[in-house]
């Protein structure tokens, strides 16, 4: 199985007493998302699914991500932060070939690192890190 990880695009700050889950995407960061998908799309990444993390920033990703390749978006309770390895893995199992999730970090980085026993990669806001399960 071929798994994309992606940390979610540049998000707006947060406002005090306001929920970070509300957070959406800046200008810049619904371009990065929409290059990503193209990106991705050029890559010949044939994902079954996008599934993303239930916080709107991530959601705004995905659906631009999935958008380009033409695939479904599922948002998954699992990849909210926090996201362990384990919880990642359960998410993933099952959902095809090649699956794009969308997250956050540290996650993002503390998995990949997990799935492939490295040092954790760098993830800036729309960063995709690519790994065999």
């Amino acid at each position: 199985m071929r798994v994309f990880l992606v940390r979610h695009a540049e998000a707006e700050p947060g406002e005090p007493g306001e929920p970070d889950e509300l957070r959406r995407l800046t200008s810049r960061g619904r371009k990065q998302a929409q290059e990503l998908g193209k990106r991705l799309a050029k890559q010949r990444a044939r994902p079954a699914v996008v599934i993303s993390s239930p916080l709107l920033r991530a959601r705004e990703t995905a659906e631009a991500i999935a958008e380009k390749l033409h695939v479904d978006v599922e948002q998954d309770d699992r990849l909210a932060p926090g996201c362990t390895v384990d919880a990642y893995r359960d998410t993933v199992r099952g959902r095809g070939e090649t699956v794009i999730t969308v997250g956050h970090q540290p996650d993002c980085g503390e998995i990949a690192a997990a799935l492939t026993g490295t040092r954790e990669p760098p993830f800036p806001p729309a960063g995709v890190f690519e790994a065999a399960l």
